[in-house]
């Protein structure tokens, strides 16, 4: 498992987030604060503080690389 902060502070860098990660087999959550979402889920985004960084944790299996490329531009 993976841990990185992102920043998803608009509706639009949350859908291009969520169509970005849908490609991919692993699984994503992301944690805000007690909360524990599937990062996949637009509506559960929405449900988040997305104003604050967001704690998006990448449950793959072997090389992560091209997930973390893809992430790359909401890491903070």
């Amino acid at each position: 498992m993976k841990s990185v902060n992102i920043s998803l502070n608009s509706i639009e860098k949350v859908k291009s987030f969520v169509n970005d990660i849908a490609k991919f087999d692993a699984e994503f959550d992301l944690i805000s604060g007690r909360y524990v979402i599937d990062a996949k889920s637009i509506m559960g985004i929405f449900s988040l503080d997305i104003a604050q960084p967001i704690t998006l944790n990448i449950h793959s299996e072997g090389d992560d690389t091209e997930i973390m490329e893809t992430l790359e531009p909401y890491i903070i």
